[in-house]
């Protein structure tokens, strides 16, 4: 018998190291640098990192964020991912023990990449949105739940509410409001949770950035009404938060 503990250490073990990855995609992929391409190195002096220094979370806590040859800080980003990463796989293996706790902490995995990359840089790439939409289908037809015909309605729901939106605003505004990522992403993770999540996923994401918009406010922040906030961000966070508390 598999003990209750098996599959959050093991999602969280990969997730940690799933959070490290993607916390260098965020930022090498926006500036046109390969992640998968050579050895690890410090973005300060350029030294080669260790394998003991690759060790997610762990080694960023042991150097307290700094580089042990230049002390250049090292980007908080990669941290926060691999936490966020590990903390992904063990809520998955939690909710959903199990191959639909794989499935749920892969879709996870892309919204985080997606999302930091949003963040980072106010884009989201078609290849991930893309993988996401294929493990959610995946999912769909090998039994998961929600059942493929809910899935293919979210996914067709998804993009064409905010397609839909995004067009209307450009009409009436005369200027983009919605990037031209964030119907796919959201029809995506329509595929992922089936057309019956999506009204929560656009509630929770407006209340999260509604709460960022505050907490700019309290901080001093001047706040201009063109000013971006990355929709897909909240998109992803809000997702796989309605899929935990739904799984």
């Amino acid at each position: 018998m598999v003990s209750p503990l098996f599959w959050p250490i093991l999602l969280g073990l990969l997730g940690g190291v799933f959070g490290s990855f993607i916390g260098a995609l965020a930022i090498r992929w926006p500036a046109g640098r390969s992640v998968a391409a050579g050895r690890s190195a410090c973005d300060g002096c350029g030294r080669t990192l260790r394998p003991v220094e690759l060790v997610p979370i762990v080694s960023f806590l042991a150097v307290r964020g700094r580089c042990r040859t230049c002390d250049a800080a090292i980007a908080p980003g990669q941290f926060v991912t691999e936490v966020l990463g590990a903390a992904i796989g063990i809520v998955a293996g939690l909710v959903a023990p199990g191959i639909d706790g794989v499935a749920g902490a892969t879709c996870g995995w892309l919204l985080l990449a997606s999302g930091a990359i949003d963040l980072a840089a106010f884009w989201l790439p078609d290849r991930l949105t893309i993988a996401l939409a294929l493990v959610a289908s995946l999912g769909g037809l090998g039994g998961i739940a929600p059942d493929f015909s809910d899935r293919a309605i979210g996914g067709l729901a998804g993009f064409g509410s905010l397609w839909l939106v995004a067009t209307l605003y450009r009409a009436t505004r005369g200027r983009t409001g919605l990037g031209g990522g964030d119907p796919k992403l959201f029809g995506a993770i329509g595929l992922w949770l089936g057309w019956r999540a999506l009204p929560v996923v656009l509630l929770v994401s407006t209340v999260a950035g509604l709460c960022v918009v505050v907490a700019m406010r309290i901080t001093g922040r001047e706040v201009k009404a063109t000013d971006r906030l990355p929709l897909g961000t909240l998109l992803a966070i809000a997702a796989f938060l309605v899929w935990s508390v739904g799984g």
